[in-house]
């Protein structure tokens, strides 16, 4: 919506249709009588509807009015820019090079103003290591900490597990992330039994 608008002396047509201060139809008179209306309540005269005829003024504080547009616009901006959501897919059988990519990209949907949902598919039998993909959710969530806060923690739907990390524009943003420490002994293990376990499933 525009916030430019003819106001005050600016307006030369004459008659206009007025609306006072209180959003009330006074209806058609001269313009001089409307800007002598405005300026007995300390107000401007604002022409809001130019190309209706006769053209449509207001009497309203056209500084506070500009001022309050202002905001609505930018925090529409500001709406549409968070509202996209971007999906980075992982698995427990990750490499760490592969991981850290994901993170990077993640750190850079972040940066531009995306929310990011990790999603970590369970595959057979992983279904009875959820531990390990809260573990690994948990580490995502490590890494991203500088940049992120967690909208939504990991929660299972279904056979995946879904996180949603959204901007933290209280943080500031740093260079993408160095590789990320090693998975514990414990999870490397817990990992390569799934995998065989799983293998045999699907081969059933």
């Amino acid at each position: 919506m525009p916030t430019n608008f003819r106001h005050n002396e600016q307006i030369r047509i004459s008659p206009i249709f007025l609306i006072d201060e209180n959003n009330q139809k006074v209806g058609p008179v001269s313009t001089a009588e409307a800007l002598r209306r405005a300026r007995e309540v300390n107000m401007d005269l604002v022409e809001v509807a130019p190309t209706a005829r006769p053209p449509v003024c207001r009497i309203m504080d056209y500084g506070k009015w500009r001022y309050q547009q202002q905001k609505k616009e930018d925090k529409s901006r500001a709406a549409a820019r968070a509202g996209h959501l971007k999906e980075l897919k992982i698995s427990l059988k990750i490499g760490e090079n592969d991981l850290n990519i994901k993170v990077n990209h993640a750190r850079q949907f972040l940066a531009d103003g995306n929310k990011v949902q990790f999603t970590l598919q369970f595959r057979g039998r992983e279904m009875a290591h959820q531990h390990l993909g809260r573990e690994m959710m948990a580490r995502v969530r490590s890494m991203l900490a500088d940049v992120c806060k967690v909208e939504r923690e990991a929660k299972m739907e279904g056979r995946r597990m879904v996180m949603v990390l959204q901007p933290d524009s209280h943080k500031p943003s740093k260079a993408p992330a160095k590789a990320s420490p090693a998975a514990p002994a414990a999870t490397q293990a817990a990992c390569a039994e799934a995998a065989p376990a799983a293998s045999r499933a699907s081969a059933g």
